[in-house]
């Protein structure tokens, strides 16, 4: 099957097009037909070795972890699932190797939920890691209440612009930070929008004087300091990009897979609270662009590749 993969470390240089192994389907994994693919910073950072000391890379890896797509074939153990079914998943495993940017994905059970029916495949290739990383960071470990004053960095991201719907939904009052070219987008999206860079501290306190309940960080750096100094002191903060942020009092959390959660933002996806703005998208071909493009880091909302005809299922024999 086609896919783009890399061979070792380095810049987007060194994924490449072409012919990789077909999946094997194991007994708790679902073949996946690809339809579209999100692009993750963590895709890049993946490439670049950062998370190497975590992480086992398989050579060649396969990239991506976001996936949208049609079930051609459940694996033997597998009852949730039927050929035709539409699904999304955060195809995460515990190393790196067979991801999504791909004709054909095996995905771990765990990792899908079946696709939201309002969105297109393209959006919803884009709701599994962000949203997941949303969901939980806001409502598992902030715990967020309604009330409550949130702030969001780069809430016009990926991430943040989920993050800002979820936190509204909740019934909080929702800050964002983004350029002001984005300012009427997260208006839309029920936050209140604030100019990151110099001067944003005191901007922050014009809107919330008494102080933040918590914030959500998806940045990292400098940003961390900033929300730590503005929080109540019952206030919480965490960062789903920086570990450094416990310095700072706050938590660092890596989003898991979880079919329960994934299941729930589909919900929330068909129930119109949550949606994904794509900005761009991409054939399989011009993935390393699409990375390239999202390690600028001003993408408003999601990157997204797109497979339009892929090419008929491998013919797997029965694993019985």
């Amino acid at each position: 099957m086609k896919a783009i993969s890399y061979s070792r470390y380095g810049g987007p240089e060194v994924l490449e097009y072409g012919e990789v192994r077909d999946p094997k389907v194991g007994p708790d994994t679902v073949l996946v037909k690809v339809r579209a693919a999100a692009v993750n910073p963590v895709d890049w950072k993946c490439r670049e070795g950062h998370l190497d000391s975590i992480l086992d890379a398989v050579f060649p890896v396969v990239t991506g972890w976001d996936v949208s797509g049609v079930v051609v074939q459940p694996g033997a153990s597998v009852t949730e699932f039927a050929v035709g079914d539409e699904v999304i998943g955060y195809v995460r495993e515990d190393f790196l190797s067979r991801g999504t940017f791909a004709e054909y994905v095996a995905a771990p059970v765990r990792t899908l939920a079946r696709k939201p029916r309002n969105l297109s495949f393209e959006e919803a290739a884009g709701l599994p890691l962000a949203g997941l990383a949303a969901f939980q960071a806001l409502t598992k470990v902030m715990e967020v209440k309604a009330g409550e004053t949130v702030l969001v960095h780069a809430a016009a991201g990926g991430v943040g612009s989920i993050a800002v719907q979820l936190a509204a939904h909740l019934g909080a009052r929702v800050i964002g930070t983004a350029s002001e070219y984005n300012h009427d987008y997260l208006r839309s999206l029920g936050a209140e929008p604030v100019t990151y860079g110099e001067g944003l501290a005191e901007r922050v306190q014009e809107l919330a004087p008494e102080g933040l309940d918590a914030t959500l960080d998806t940045i990292g750096g400098q940003t961390m300091k900033t929300s730590a100094d503005l929080l109540t002191p019952e206030g919480r903060q965490v960062s789903i990009a920086d570990p450094e942020v416990v310095r700072y009092g706050g938590l660092y959390y890596f989003v898991r897979p979880d079919p329960h959660d994934l299941t729930r933002l589909s919900e929330l996806a068909d129930e119109g609270v949550v949606s994904v703005h794509v900005s761009q998208t991409f054939p399989l071909e011009r993935a390393a662009e699409a990375q390239r493009l999202n390690q600028e880091g001003r993408t408003r909302g999601k990157i997204v590749v797109k497979l339009d005809r892929p090419e008929p299922a491998p013919d797997y024999e029965s694993a019985l």
